[in-house]
């Protein structure tokens, strides 16, 4: 049995049966707090099999996040829509945002990931040498003193949050690495769409460490996901009981391209991830009604 993602799948049915009902910003919600889940990343990649999930589009996302871009016409050139929502002429004046562009959205994750509380302007200037570059610190920290207990990324910026068209739901991770060479990652996310986001997460942080575990000549051991507000939103609670009575497949393997150096984050496209031995349960014809919201 793929006990890690039953896990996920656990927690669905306790969020169903024990969570409240909460009316909150954007929709109605049955929440839990206080949640954790562990996958083993050493020789797989926690891609959830009990859905479809577009995985090469959490890997454009990632991708864009360590580029530092804010760009969203950047993800739907490749269409990726992941962010379209929160990227409409509609969505940022009803949010305060009246005189930004169309797909600009703020200094999210990207920002924060190689240019943490520099001056934002808009999503095509040029952040170089400007803010913290938490990316590059924390390879060095990998590659020189991995024994730090100072290897964390850090999205969440009060300082900014206010300038951002979504404020980031995962907000920190921190990285451990044993004396056998192997790199965990711990992720805390204040609020989780457990039916569309969450896998999402789960994947893109699973790959980050992946990325990390390749430039620093470590091997990739464990994800924790930590969870504040877990929550299932009202309309997504009849596609996930179906999802539920589903048996996950054993997660497929990640491995890059062998014929290739990689020596930056930059060094990274698309066509370098390589997975294998994929199977999925393909999801129902209303699954289609599940929006992103979070």
């Amino acid at each position: 049995m793929n006990q890690d993602e039953q896990n996920y799948l656990n927690l669905i049915i306790k969020i169903l049966e024990t969570g409240e009902t909460r009316n909150t910003r954007n929709s109605v919600t049955k929440s839990i707090f206080g949640e954790k889940m562990e996958f083993d990343i050493s020789n797989s990649i926690p891609f959830l099999t009990t859905k479809k999930l577009a995985y090469k589009s959490v890997i454009y996302e990632l991708l864009w996040f360590l580029a530092g871009s804010t760009d969203n016409q950047k993800l739907l050139d490749k269409n990726v829509k992941i962010w379209q929502g929160n990227a409409t002429r509609e969505f940022m004046d009803k949010n305060g945002f009246p005189d930004r562009e169309v797909n600009d959205l703020g200094p999210i994750y990207g920002h924060q990931w190689r240019h943490f509380n520099a001056e934002y302007k808009n999503q095509t200037t040029d952040y170089t040498d400007q803010g913290i570059d938490q990316i590059s610190n924390i390879l060095y920290l990998l590659r020189n003193d991995p024994m730090s207990r100072r290897i964390i990324l850090c999205a969440w910026n009060p300082c900014q949050n206010d300038q951002m068209n979504l404020p980031p739901c995962h907000i920190m991770a921190q990285f451990y690495v044993s004396t056998d060479k192997e790199l965990s990652c711990q992720m805390y996310q204040r609020s989780a769409d457990i039916g569309l986001g969450l896998p999402f997460n789960i994947a893109s942080y699973a790959l980050l460490t992946y990325i990390l575990a390749k430039l620093s000549n470590l091997k990739p051991k464990k994800l924790i996901i930590v969870i504040g507000d877990a929550h299932i939103y009202e309309s997504h609670i009849d596609v996930l009981k179906e999802q539920i009575t589903k048996t996950p497949y054993p997660f497929p393997t990640l491995e890059f391209k062998a014929d290739k150096e990689y020596n930056n984050i930059s060094d990274f496209i698309i066509d370098d991830f390589i997975i294998n031995n994929y199977v999925c349960h393909i999801p129902p014809p209303d699954a289609k009604k599940m929006i992103m919201v979070a």
